[in-house]
């Protein structure tokens, strides 16, 4: 069964995710788009070979692949379908960021894009993406219709362009987005500062398509750059590509051997960033989103509300608050901060796993523009990102937070023990009283002096995410143990 998570459809390759698949989901897209009118169209182009649907303006779709297994191939596939289906595409010339398919979404005016991608996931995984017009992923509304679609196509195969060479090409288009990216890129940041402050900077690519960007674009602004792990590797060096503390050790030990000045690291599709910074330290997504609340107010002077996802720090509204900003909560998953991006009323919208846009950019992750704005920060502070962050701590308070694993022995355990929340929730933890509990997205008990404990259950195995935050380190570690005892009953 095919269903579209909180950013695609993901599966593991040639069991749920094969040519078959993705071929039905490529077609039911090429007749979503064409049934709903409010997308509009983009090109005045119209090829009465095909006869795929009455004469009129063709849509222009997008795609792009990470370096997974097969990504590249399953990606003409669908152009192929497109193709056949009687919508013109635009193929990625090599593997590119998710969020470079976003921005050529929006520069080129196309109907959507797709993104061959599972992002974090381990090395089986592959994942098919579907944005629309405005760059970002797809709402519940969205692909909702698309699994309905989905549904109702059954069994019947899916085929791709049968036709002459010359007029496939006519079609299907190989682009080299790069360039257009990078000058987006330039557009947010300042470059001469960058450019004057003359740092060392090593980057982690995690083997995947960040490898050809980040590094290719700091090396056009003058500055030194030493690449790690940035061939293509299907298997990811045996890990997932998720640039997590434990994930970096190279990176880590990169920095003190090569007196580097700043780490930077994405995700196996360059929506997720890890920051190292010039001690070594590992700064959170948690953190980073604040020192960039705290930069692009106080060095940028720039204005606008903030958006973030329910289980992200409280840091971030605090650094907001003390600029005189608001902040919005939103469920977990950006396509619901994206919405928020796409009124321009929201400066910054990001979210604890490692997730960060901004005004003016697409309204999705960008994990190569939150690593440049982390370094344009310590280019303009010339100071280490952690004693920028202490700063912050002496001014608005200190944020300590963590986020675990628990596993649960059956689907219908978690059935039973949020039932068991919901009813009789707790009242005290952590030798403090619960003042609010919020269930928009799982359970956050949020405590009167300002820490809280959230439960989320993750939605495709038998697991809870554990996150809670507090002042200090010692009532973190109570309020972790609090929580690992009611998801093993003990109210």
């Amino acid at each position: 069964m095919i269903r579209f998570g909180t950013a695609g459809w993901r599966g593991v390759i040639s069991d749920e995710f094969t040519f078959q698949n993705v071929r039905k989901v490529a077609h039911t897209i090429s007749g979503y788009i064409k049934e709903n009118p409010e997308y509009g169209v983009t090109s005045a182009e119209y090829s009465a070979h095909l006869g795929a649907f009455k004469p009129g303006p063709v849509p222009l779709v997008i795609i792009g692949y990470d370096t997974r297994f097969l990504s590249e191939d399953f990606a003409h596939e669908i152009a192929g379908v497109f193709a056949s289906d009687g919508v013109k595409t635009l193929v990625s010339k090599g593997d590119l960021p998710t969020p470079a398919v976003g921005w050529a979404i929006l520069e080129r005016k196309a109907i959507g894009g797709v993104m061959i991608t599972a992002s974090h996931n381990a090395a089986p995984y592959n994942g098919f993406k579907w944005m629309p017009f405005w760059g970002g992923a797809a709402t519940p509304s969205v692909t909702d219709d698309i699994e309905r679609r989905i549904e109702l196509l059954g069994h019947h195969a899916v085929k791709t362009m049968a036709v002459d060479r010359s007029l496939r090409e006519s079609w299907i288009e190989e682009i080299d987005f790069r360039p257009s990216y990078f000058k987006q890129l330039s557009s947010l940041l300042d470059t001469k500062v960058i450019r004057k402050a003359r740092l060392k900077i090593g980057v982690d690519s995690m083997h995947g398509s960040a490898r050809n960007f980040l590094r290719p674009y700091l090396e056009s602004l003058g500055l030194e750059v030493v690449g790690l792990h940035e061939n293509r590797d299907v298997l990811f060096g045996g890990r997932s590509p998720e640039p997590s503390h434990e994930s970096l050790p190279e990176l880590s030990a990169l920095i003190a051997k090569r007196k580097v000045h700043l780490g930077l690291a994405n995700d196996g599709d360059g929506d997720r960033f890890g920051i190292i910074d010039s001690g070594g330290e590992f700064i959170s997504p948690n953190e980073v989103l604040a020192l960039a609340v705290e930069h692009l107010v106080a060095n940028r002077g720039l204005k606008g509300k903030i958006a973030r996802s329910v289980m992200t720090s409280h840091f971030v509204d605090a650094v907001a608050k003390s600029h005189g900003l608001d902040t919005r909560e939103t469920p977990v998953g950006f396509k619901f901060i994206g919405d928020l991006l796409r009124t321009g009323q929201y400066l910054l919208g990001g979210e604890e796993s490692g997730g960060m846009s901004i005004k003016g950019h697409v309204p999705d992750k960008d994990g190569l523009l939150a690593c440049l704005l982390m370094l344009e920060l310590a280019a303009v502070e010339r100071k280490p990102l952690a004693a920028i962050r202490q700063r912050l701590f002496k001014r608005v308070g200190a944020f300590h937070n963590v986020r675990v694993n628990f596993k649960m022995e059956r689907m219908r355990e978690m059935i039973e023990l949020q039932e068991r929340l919901r009813v009789k929730p707790p009242l005290d933890l952590a030798g403090g009283s619960v003042w609010r509990i919020d269930e928009s997205d799982g359970f956050k008990f949020i405590l009167r002096d300002g820490s809280w404990l959230g439960l989320r259950p993750s939605g495709t195995e038998p697991a809870f995410r554990v996150y809670a935050e507090a002042p200090t380190p010692k009532k973190l570690d109570a309020l972790i143990d609090a929580g690992k005892r009611l998801l093993q009953g003990r109210f």
